[in-house]
C-alpha cells in the first residue's frame, strides 16, 4: 500500500515534533517535510505535493486559510488549532478533519484512517523526481530539444508561462513554476524567489544584496536575486 505523504505546518517547533512522533506510529504514513509559516507552507506544498497537510490555523505570518488560498492543487487538509471557533470555517474549506490542541494520538489516527479511506482507487505515488543526469524534452513552437537537466541554468516566470534557459537557448513552456519545481530534484534546483528556480551547479558567484538577500551570478552571466526569506534556506543548503 502506498504511504500517505504528509506535510506538517505549525509555527511551534514542539508542536511539529509531537505531530511527527504521532505520525511515526501510524502505518502507511510518511512525513515528508515541515513548514513554520504561511509562505514556507505554500512553497512546500507546491514543491513536495503532499497527499495530506496537517495545518495549523493561527500563525504569526497569517492563517492556515491563507496557505490554501490560490493553490494550484489542494491536498487533503487536517486542521490543528487551539481555537474551536475556527471549526465551521475549517469544514467550509473542505477540511478532512479538525483537531483541537493538545492533539491526541487517537484523534490523529482516526483522521488518517479517514484520509486513507478517501484516497481514490488506484492511488499511486507522485511521479519520481528528475535528477541531474535525466534528459527532458522541451518544445517551443516548432523548435524541440532533448536537454540533460544539469544543463538547465534557471527557470523563470514569464506571465502565464515559464522560460527555461539552457546552453544559450531558452524555451517557453505553458506550465507553472510550482508544477515544474515539484518534478525537479531539490538538491539541484533551488527556489531563489517567487519567480525563479536556479540550478545550484550553475552558480558561479554569490554576493550580498539589499535586505539580507543574495545575488547569484550564474556561469552564463545571468544574475538572479535571492529573496530574504530564501536566503536563509540557501545558507542552510550550502553550509557545511
Amino acid at each position: 500500500m502506498t504511504p500517505l505523504r504528509v506535510l506538517i505546518v505549525d509555527d511551534t517547533r514542539l508542536a511539529r515534533l509531537e505531530l511527527r512522533t504521532m505520525l511515526a506510529g501510524l502505518p502507511d504514513v510518511e512525513c515528508i517535510g515541515e513548514a513554520d509559516d504561511v509562505p514556507a507552507a505554500r512553497e512546500a506544498i507546491a514543491r513536495l505535493q503532499p497527499d495530506v497537510v496537517l495545518l495549523d490555523i493561527q500563525m504569526p505570518s497569517g492563517t492556515g486559510f491563507d496557505v490554501l488560498d490560490g493553490l494550484d492543487r489542494t491536498p487533503q487538509v487536517i486542521f490543528t488549532t487551539a481555537y474551536d471557533q475556527y471549526a465551521l470555517r475549517g469544514f467550509e474549506a473542505n477540511a478532512l478533519d479538525y483537531l483541537l490542541k493538545p492533539v491526541q494520538a487517537d484523534r490523529v489516527a482516526a483522521a488518517f484512517a479517514k484520509a486513507r479511506a478517501q484516497q481514490p482507487e488506484g492511488h499511486t505515488p507522485q511521479k519520481p523526481l528528475l535528477r541531474a543526469d535525466d534528459q527532458v524534452f522541451l518544445r517551443d513552437g516548432e523548435r524541440c530539444w532533448f536537454v540533460p537537466l544539469a544543463q538547465i541554468s534557471r527557470i523563470e516566470v514569464d506571465g502565464n508561462y515559464v522560460r527555461v534557459h539552457f546552453r544559450g537557448e531558452r524555451a517557453m513552456l505553458a506550465r507553472s513554476l510550482s508544477a515544474l519545481e515539484a518534478r525537479l530534484d531539490p538538491a539541484l534546483f533551488f527556489r531563489a524567489n517567487r519567480n525563479a528556480l536556479v540550478n545550484l551547479q550553475m552558480v558561479k558567484q554569490i554576493d550580498l544584496s539589499v535586505g539580507d538577500g543574495y545575488t547569484l551570478t550564474l556561469k552564463d552571466g545571468a544574475e538572479v536575486e535571492v529573496s530574504r526569506r530564501q536566503a536563509r534556506e540557501l545558507r542552510e543548503r550550502l553550509s557545511l
